[in-house]
């Protein structure tokens, strides 16, 4: 077993940043709209049939800013829309686009495809054992206590 001795939100970090890294790449090389790390991972949190921005912050883990900045990029990208939220009538909803949708589903393949280069890597049981681990519910986060 190796040891590196970084904690294990450290190896998961990194571990994302390779997904982001190789699929940003991938899809500069296929001549797709630039995106940042973070508007990627905005459009891995949004539902098909949309998300407020509020909501899009919370699971993003980011600020409401910081969400409301991406989310106008990628509208002005030509990617995301705002349209009103029917449960609310002061809320909007952030949905993809036709283009957005097509986006989406382009960096599904891209990421299936890193997912078998992460198996050639790693083995295949190596990562069935990472994707199980980590499917399976952890729980609500502990507040640990000194004792």
């Amino acid at each position: 077993m190796h040891t590196t001795g970084r904690s294990l939100p450290q190896l998961l970090t990194e571990a994302r940043r390779w997904f982001e890294d190789a699929l940003l790449a991938t899809l500069t090389e296929a001549g797709a709209t630039p995106v940042s790390p973070t508007q990627v991972q905005l459009f891995a949190v949004l539902d098909e049939d949309g998300t407020t921005v509020s909501e899009l912050a919370r699971r993003m883990g980011v600020a409401r800013q910081t969400a409301h900045q991406a989310v106008h990029a990628l509208v002005a990208a030509g990617l995301l829309e705002q349209v009103p939220d029917p449960a609310s009538g002061r809320q909007r909803l952030i949905r993809r686009t036709p283009e957005g949708r097509r986006a989406h589903k382009q960096a599904t393949r891209i990421l299936e495809r890193l997912e078998e280069e992460l198996a050639g890597r790693i083995g295949r049981r190596a990562l069935d054992a990472l994707r199980s681990a980590l499917e399976t519910p952890w729980g609500a986060p502990p507040a640990l206590n000194r004792r």
